[in-house]
């Protein structure tokens, strides 16, 4: 059979090759056995494509090119930013080498000639040796640079989680295992601002912030462990400063938390600092719905913009903030739901409780008002 032959061949049966390098790995490198499903599919996906490009090679009687060993770095780089072992991933491509060449053997060995068996044993051979080479320099460079300068790899991280990237719970808690930081859980996401330079320095030390800083343009971002609001306004007050604080759930929403957060800060008229700097959540749920961008469905728009409001047992609440907003003011809005004026005014008193917002204030007041209506068009639309 020719190479080329045999080269379909074993690709042909790659979805089970790749199954078992995968299932051999993680049986014999204990490393591997903390990996998440996402970073194991990566794992299977290289070993692929080693496995294709060797045979490639073999068939056109090639060897790696420079490209080929300057991914293969790049892959290096990645584990040591991962915290990932430099024996195991070395090891790593050891146990799927092996793999490869038994699969291979038992699944073309009488269509193989002496002389093929031999070249693709040193192909293979040679191969390992320059991807080993290439992994580990890859690998002690990153590893370097992580060590000599930390608080730029660390802003670099938190950089690349409010973008999206290496933003997976697993990817992104390897990474902050190589670089020794803890991901605060549960987090606040507090992007800040102020006339002149961001108070990054001020802010962090301020706030106890640690390491996770950095600074985009005009703004500071900060990703700590979550404070008292009031804290948090008491130091942006202190500074003359303004923000916005989210509390993303897990490290993948942090880009959506940095985009809701800048936004809110781009679009809010002066009005909406009446009650502080500090912004929150539902600022900027409301700001999106402004600007024609809704973050979610309108029953979760609805939610975020009242939050307790929304729970059982909590309707007359509601009724009497809905005719307050309907009449402007708790005298007018008494005499139309026939309740005391008094009573009525405990009820407002209840939603500055549950809310955290004054509807006296034209900004709440603007902010409850959308809520109440996009959650009386969510129960009409689904009535």
């Amino acid at each position: 059979m020719e190479r080329a032959g045999v080269r379909s061949t074993v690709l042909a049966a790659e979805d089970k090759i790749g199954d078992l390098l995968l299932e051999r790995i993680v049986a014999e490198i204990p490393a591997y056995r903390a990996l998440d499903a996402r970073q194991l599919a990566e794992v299977r996906a290289i070993a692929l494509w080693l496995l294709r490009r060797v045979l490639d090679l073999w068939v056109d009687r090639a060897e790696l090119s420079e490209d080929d060993l300057l991914r293969v770095r790049g892959i290096g780089a990645a584990r040591a930013a991962d915290g990932r072992p430099l024996p195991s991933v070395l090891r790593a491509y050891r146990v799927a080498a092996n793999t490869a060449i038994d699969q291979i053997v038992e699944l073309v060995e009488p269509a193989l000639t002496v002389a093929d068996t031999i070249a693709f044993a040193r192909l293979w051979l040679s191969s390992f040796d320059q991807l080993s080479e290439a992994i580990y320099e890859g690998y002690s460079v990153s590893a370097e640079r992580l060590t000599v300068d930390r608080a730029r790899a660390v802003r670099e991280f938190l950089d690349d989680l409010l973008a999206g990237r290496q933003a997976h719970p697993g990817a992104a808690a390897d990474r902050s295992r190589a670089l020794d930081v803890v991901l605060p859980n549960p987090a606040c996401l507090l992007v800040a601002e102020r006339d002149g330079a961001p108070p990054a320095a001020e802010l962090g030390a301020a706030l106890g912030a640690g390491p996770l800083v950095t600074v985009h343009g005009n703004r500071v971002v900060l990703l700590l462990p979550v404070r008292n609001e009031d804290t948090i306004r008491a130091v942006l007050t202190e500074l003359r400063g303004r923000g916005c604080a989210i509390r993303p759930p897990r490290p993948d929403t942090l880009v959506d938390a940095y985009r809701l957060a800048t936004l809110a800060l781009d679009l809010a008229p002066p009005d909406a600092y009446e009650g502080g700097p500090l912004l929150g959540e539902s600022d900027g749920y409301a700001l999106a719905v402004l600007a024609g961008r809704p973050p979610a469905a309108p029953g979760l728009v609805a939610r975020r913009l009242l939050g307790a409001l929304l729970d059982p047992g909590q309707e007359h609440v509601r009724e009497g903030l809905e005719a307050f907003l309907a009449a402007g003011s708790a005298t007018t809005a008494a005499v139309r739901v026939g309740l005391h004026p008094q009573s009525l005014r405990y009820r407002l008193r209840r939603v500055r409780e549950l809310t955290g917002r004054d509807p006296r204030r034209s900004w709440d007041r603007f902010v409850l008002d959308l809520g109440a209506r996009i959650a009386a068009t969510s129960r009409s639309t689904e009535e």
